[in-house]
């Protein structure tokens, strides 16, 4: 540890985020050939290794040049590795994967001298931010790998005749009243503030994402073909996309107990309908994940306050050590310690979860550290997830945290569950 980090149980704790962060990102470059860094499987999404540079790049931009006044150490790499510097389908030339092991390296050793003398105090906000920066671009090479991997058939595709799954149908009611809604932590995201009171009238919630068991049922009964189910938008693309089955689907019963994922929120909405139901609102979500109306305040995590474990929930490859099901979902009443107060289970980690709501800026939204964040993406056009997912890091697992995508995409690790008036 940096010898004077030990003055300051923040900066120990930065330093040590920072560390565990990092280790977790390499991990997933491990044993990597050239040519999984470089490919792009999705035209929406950079190549792995893009997205390992663009780490060091923002770390560099706001740490070593907007904080520490240094000169850019690798200017050759600005037009590269910014977001806004080249085209999607231009990311593939990158530097190989040592050099940019190299890049990370030098900028991190730099970013560990200047959190010695920096005022903590004045920037630890910026600091958390950028773990969880890391820790979100980290969650997309997982998913972008997944996409690889699949075009490359690698995924084992089972099929059993047995269903191993129970019928879990259960709806939890949410009385009416206030909560709290977002969150004003120093770590919360800038559309995550400012924290705000919301009434909402009784409703119900499944108590479990919807399951691949259940999801089975409507694609059985011809839901993909069926456009009462579909809004417009929605039944344009399946037509257009010609999609009869979640992105992620594999065909084995053994995982219909698991939350189905893969799908769009267009599909989500489409099995709602089917079912009698309805996507819950992003408020309505979060009221039942994190509210507890018995202490009359908002817990950080559906179980409480204190960090996620291997016993609450499947996130940041828990789930993998007690499942050994490496990047991939778990059956979702496994983790009971994981409940929230109204007693729903895996709201945090397995599979991110479709709102019905646009995602938007509570009145009065502050962008931080800069416009392009989230200010841009309140355009009508993005909807809401919220719980994150297997790949999840802790440092951007919370149920205040707002996830936001088109709603046609399903790329990321996506489900859902039901709610009704």
């Amino acid at each position: 540890m940096l010898s004077k980090l030990t003055k300051s149980s923040v900066k120990e704790s930065i330093a040590c985020a920072l560390h565990e962060c990092r280790h977790k990102t390499l991990k997933l470059f491990e044993g990597m050939d050239d040519s999984t860094f470089r490919s792009q499987p999705h035209p929406d999404f950079s190549p792995v290794g893009w997205h390992l540079g663009h780490i060091a790049y923002i770390e560099s931009l706001w740490l070593l040049e907007h904080s520490a006044g240094l000169p850019c150490l690798f200017p050759q790499y600005r037009k590269l590795l910014a977001a806004d510097g080249l085209p999607k389908s231009e990311r593939v030339q990158l530097p190989n994967l040592e050099e940019i092991l190299y890049y990370l390296d030098t900028v991190r050793n730099k970013v560990l001298e200047h959190l010695e003398v920096v005022d903590i105090e004045r920037e630890e906000r910026l600091w958390r931010f950028l773990i969880q920066h890391e820790s979100q671009h980290s969650e997309i090479i997982s998913f972008v790998w997944e996409l690889l991997k699949r075009e490359e058939g690698a995924l084992e595709k089972k099929v059993n005749d047995a269903p191993s799954y129970s019928n879990i149908t259960e709806m939890v009611e949410i009385p009416a009243g206030e909560f709290e809604q977002g969150q004003d932590s120093i770590d919360a995201l800038d559309n995550e503030q400012p924290a705000h009171k919301v009434y909402l009238n009784t409703y119900y919630i499944d108590q479990y994402p919807v399951t691949c068991g259940q999801y089975r049922v409507f694609m059985a009964a011809g839901g993909y073909e069926n456009y009462r189910w579909w809004s417009e938008a929605g039944w344009q693309w399946r037509q257009t996309e010609q999609i009869i089955q979640p992105l992620y689907w594999c065909g084995d019963r053994n995982v219909d107990n698991h939350p189905v994922y893969g799908v769009s929120w267009y599909e989500a909405e489409a099995y709602s309908r089917f079912v009698g139901k309805r996507l819950p609102t992003e408020a309505e979500w979060e009221k039942a994940a994190s509210w507890d109306a018995q202490a009359n305040c908002r817990r950080i995590y559906p179980w409480g306050n204190e960090l996620p474990t291997s016993e609450n929930c499947n996130c940041d490859s828990y789930g993998a050590l007690r499942y050994r099901l490496i990047g991939q979902t778990t059956p979702v009443d496994a983790y009971p310690k994981g409940q929230s107060a109204y007693g729903l289970y895996d709201t945090l980690g397995n599979v991110w979860e479709w709102t019905a709501s646009w995602f938007d800026n509570y009145k009065g939204f502050q962008s931080y550290p800069y416009i392009g964040y989230s200010q841009v993406y309140f355009d009508q056009q993005h909807r809401v997830l919220k719980g994150g997912s297997w790949a999840t890091r802790p440092w951007v697992l919370r149920s205040s945290f707002r996830n936001w995508y088109y709603p046609h995409m399903r790329e990321m690790f996506a489900g859902f569950r039901c709610a009704a008036d």
